[in-house]
């Protein structure tokens, strides 16, 4: 097998950290290679000197690219060649069909006018090639997020793509939709497409990669063939140099005999389809000192609800009754829902989590301004002092806390996120996919601030779409379907299979 690309001694630094050190990775043509890593050991940034992003002279080392050195001055560039890179975060705009997203800035044109006939032709001939059945007429907007990712797949073909970079593909994928991507992948490296896949995933790692590349610190560390198997506990102990025998901290219950939360009732209306319900007339409770599951596939309303407890953030008219502490509660607004006992550390935390071109300093202490103040001036020593200690207790990897927190890892971005609301110190805390595209070990470190929580007589929700990571943090379940409660189990309990079965049941019932 011939070697297509082989990036060596790349060293990349930037003001007062050292991203990359002489890291030197090879992949070979027709393979799929996985770059494997902790939050913050370089994956990305060696990526972005791959595509271009960094341009050539502003880091060390050579890309030799089919038997060529090359000196890719911005993506352009690189696409030129064939490598295309899909990033986690996805580059389509909501309100176009699927051929306008397919050809933004590759159009089909004659004389500077778009031939919207060969256009549509030919986006359905990519659109039929990654297993899409809608037209190419369809609005994005329509999708859902797997068959989004299909079409910047089909975007990335469209440019004529021979090495395919994928970032966290899966990472906001159902398991049925993440199952058929890398199908996908395996029938792009029969007809001879090389592709580089980043994933904290380690099982879809060891189900379709040949050769996986492991970073540490900046550094490449191992160069594992998977061809003869490798266990995800070989790749872990690599990733975090040391080995991880447990993935989950051990689970002590706390649970209490009083309820911290009570929701009875609860229904929410679509905010633009009013005449549609995404929440169904829910009832349940968590006690303090547990820590509560909901699961549910994509779409079943898990989300809707938590936003819709924390300060009516999403729906209209909405109804049903909430008490805190035994106590009939007002969670008509944000700050109402805050001051009542409630958090919400949402799932999408580049948007709403965090004000990203803010330092870990400011980020902190913004959800309790009032503990930092005098008055209405915030005192920036006391803000400072409170960014510090959480910076420390939940090991946030920065320069300092004047690090903004754009230039953050995920990991390190979602431990700011948390950080900002145990501050506030909760009653409750609503976690919605608390650990999404974060490594194993950062991983472990949110896990065990969850079971410290319980610990210390907090109520803790958890929303997750990783049946594992529910199965492994959680002392008792919540099954949802369709905007409904539809199942209720103590996680002792419970497993991925009777969590299905419960849900297809419930389906099949409606």
């Amino acid at each position: 097998m011939a070697t297509l690309l082989e990036m060596r001694g790349i060293t990349k630094t930037f003001p007062g950290v050292k991203a990359l050190d002489n890291v030197n990775m090879k992949v070979e043509e027709g393979e799929i290679h996985a770059l494997v890593g902790e939050n913050g050991a370089g994956k990305s940034t060696l990526m972005k000197v791959l595509s271009g992003v960094y341009a050539h002279g502003s880091y060390e080392g050579d890309i030799v690219y089919d038997g060529d050195v090359k000196a890719f001055r911005g993506i352009t560039d690189s696409e030129d060649v064939g490598i295309i890179i899909i990033h986690q975060e996805l580059a389509l705009i909501p309100l176009l069909s699927i051929a306008e997203n397919i050809f933004l800035g590759n159009e089909r044109a004659n004389g500077g006018i778009i031939d919207w006939r060969e256009t549509e032709r030919r986006a359905a001939e990519l659109i039929e090639r990654v297993g899409l059945k809608e037209t190419p007429r369809t609005v994005v907007d329509d999708l859902g997020l797997g068959k989004q990712q299909l079409v910047e797949i089909a975007k990335a073909l469209s440019k004529d793509v021979r090495l395919m970079i994928l970032d966290e593909p899966t990472s906001s994928l159902n398991e049925q939709d993440s199952e058929k991507l890398l199908d996908l992948l395996l029938e792009f490296k029969k007809k001879g497409m090389t592709s580089i896949l980043i994933s904290h995933k380690l099982n879809e790692i060891s189900r379709v990669a040949d050769t996986i590349t492991v970073l540490r610190d900046g550094s490449t560390v191992a160069r594992l063939d998977c061809k003869g198997g490798i266990s995800e506990d070989d790749i872990i102990r690599d990733m975090v140099g040391r080995s991880l025998d447990d993935r989950y901290p051990p689970k002590v219950d706390h649970t209490k005999d009083d309820v911290a939360m009570e929701v009875a009732n609860w229904t929410v209306h679509h905010p633009l389809h009013p005449e549609r319900k995404v929440v169904e007339n829910v009832s349940f409770h968590v006690k303090r000192g547990e820590v509560l599951g909901i699961a549910g596939l994509m779409g079943a309303g898990r989300t809707e609800l938590a936003m819709s407890l924390f300060g009516r953030s999403y729906g209209r008219d909405i109804s049903g009754e909430a008490s805190i502490n035994g106590q009939p509660v007002d969670l008509s607004s944000v700050r109402r829902a805050i001051n009542a006992g409630l958090a919400y550390v949402t799932e999408d935390r580049k948007t709403y989590g965090l004000v990203l071109d803010q330092t870990i300093r400011r980020n902190v202490p913004l959800a309790k301004l009032d503990a930092v103040a005098d008055g209405l001036v915030v005192n920036k020593s006391r803000e400072a002092e409170v960014a510090e200690r959480y910076r420390k207790r939940l090991n946030i990897k920065s320069s300092s806390i004047e690090q903004e927190t754009v230039n953050l890892s995920g990991g390190n971005q979602q431990k700011v996120v948390l950080s900002k609301w145990l501050f506030a110190d909760p009653d409750i805390l609503i976690l919605d996919e608390p650990t999404r595209g974060i490594d194993v070990g950062a991983k472990f470190e949110i896990y065990t601030v969850i079971r410290d929580l319980a610990a210390s007589g907090k109520a803790v929700i958890v929303i997750s779409s990783e049946m594992p990571e529910l199965l492994g943090i959680t002392d008792r379940l919540y099954v949802m379907n369709e905007g409904r409660f539809v199942g209720e189990m103590p996680t002792s309990e419970a497993s991925q299979e009777r969590i299905m079965s419960t849900i297809i049941k419930s389906g099949d019932r409606t």
